[in-house]
């Protein structure tokens, strides 16, 4: 089965920083997924077409060296939503986090509708949610070198990962 992972961000510019997430990444997977997120409430430095094309004409070669497919999407909802059209999750892979998000909010006294909020709200309403100073530090790709929304590496959402 081939391994597939999703970096989503802004990418708004590239940074060397997501250059070295990519770099990094190509050697774990056999399939990467560049998603840029898109919010309407935001004006970006460059267009979504522009942010593309960059992508393209910067990680494309890396992940071609490492013999890894490459692919640029764009989204303006969850991530997980994003990472099932991509084909990065698959129905049961879905399923099993939303389970454990449920399962994480029921621990914090939240209700189903809740956790849905949250996670609709960004991962800034879940830190304040979750009572964090700092907020749990996602782990993998992502951002500022994280998963988005509710991945805690596996960790219990209260447990701080420096």
């Amino acid at each position: 089965m081939p391994r597939v992972a999703l970096y989503p961000g802004s990418f708004d510019p590239v940074t060397n920083g997501h250059l070295d997430v990519v770099r990094h990444a190509v050697d774990l997977c056999d399939r990467l997924v560049v998603a840029i997120g898109v919010h309407p409430g935001k004006a970006p430095l460059f267009s979504v077409e522009e942010r593309l094309s960059m992508l393209r004409e910067v990680f494309e070669p890396v992940a071609s060296h490492a013999k890894c497919e490459f692919d640029c999407v764009t989204f303006d909802d969850l991530t997980v939503t994003a990472a099932k059209r991509a084909d990065v999750w698959s129905d049961r892979q879905m399923q099993a986090g939303w389970e454990y998000l449920l399962r994480s909010g029921a621990r914090l006294g939240l209700h189903v509708r809740e956790v849905r909020d949250l996670l609709e709200g960004g991962f800034h309403q879940v830190q304040s949610a979750l009572g964090a100073a700092e907020g749990p530090r996602p782990v993998a790709a992502g951002g500022a070198g994280g998963q988005q929304l509710g991945a805690f590496g596996g960790q219990d959402p209260q447990h701080e990962m420096r």
